[in-house]
């Protein structure tokens, strides 16, 4: 059995039933929405997640960073050479919006590296777990999980994902630069990171702010295809658990369509 593939079960457990809660409050007719300290949306489904997945993460023994946990200081995560990282709702913004396009994002970080990771799409019923040495699934309305797989073969038209909610000029550059016929498909959340695993696109270029939990989990699932996210400025692969938890501008991109 590949390193860390035992978590597995536990991690679609905390997924389902975070997923359902979330669900829950998603179809209410109402819901709580605040703002944080940084202008973003938080909803009663965040917490709850948060809450949900923290306290099922606590019985491994390995310490847990999320977006909605408390502050914790570089000094003491610097000391962690593995670590959860998650996002219980990403794409809150979407979520809001009520257009199904937001996931739960659960990845194991071991050396900056992320090693293990989850992505659940609850509004879809859409789960895709995968890793390192351990290949990259997708399991839907809970029938068994398919492997997902990136054929070698080019496609006449790049079909590029974008940012639902984050489409910057910078970003739009990039696309009216490129010298083939191109196709734009906007996204929610880690959904865009999942569609290249599906093979329904073949890049994401990335030129605005988000966070590391934005990308871990997803980053994790397609290390399992030997496909990495590429920092746009050293064009090497993401780090997490840096000081500075933004991530720099990336691409990621199916080898088989070189920019």
């Amino acid at each position: 059995m590949p390193k860390n593939q035992s978590f597995i079960p536990l991690l679609k457990q905390i997924a389902f039933e975070a997923g359902e809660k979330i669900l829950d409050i998603y179809y209410a007719e109402d819901f709580e929405i605040n703002l944080k300290s940084d202008k973003s949306p938080i909803t009663e489904a965040d917490l709850l997640a948060h809450q949900i997945i923290y306290k099922k993460l606590e019985s491994t023994g390995i310490p847990i960073l999320s977006e909605e946990g408390k502050s914790i200081s570089y000094q003491e995560r610097k000391k962690w050479n593995k670590f959860w990282m998650i996002d219980p709702i990403d794409g809150t913004k979407e979520f809001i919006k009520r257009n199904d396009e937001f996931t739960i994002n659960i990845a194991l970080i071991e050396n900056q590296k992320p090693i293990l990771g989850l992505v659940y799409a609850p509004a879809f019923d859409k789960l895709y777990f995968g890793g390192i040495e351990m290949g990259a699934f997708l399991q839907e309305n809970k029938n068994p999980p398919k492997e997902l797989f990136i054929p070698k073969k080019n496609n006449t038209v790049l079909r590029i994902a974008t940012s639902r909610s984050h489409l910057n000029k910078k970003t739009k550059t990039f696309i009216e630069n490129l010298k083939q016929e191109t196709k734009t498909i906007p996204v929610g959340s880690s959904l865009k990171f999942m569609l290249l695993a599906e093979n329904k696109i073949d890049i994401y270029p990335r030129f605005s702010p988000c966070m590391e939990w934005d990308t871990a989990a997803a980053h994790a699932i397609l290390s399992g295809m030997n496909i990495e996210i590429i920092n746009a400025e050293n064009h090497k692969p993401l780090l997490y658990n840096k000081e500075n938890l933004y991530n720099p501008n990336f691409i990621v991109k199916t080898k088989c369509n070189l920019i």
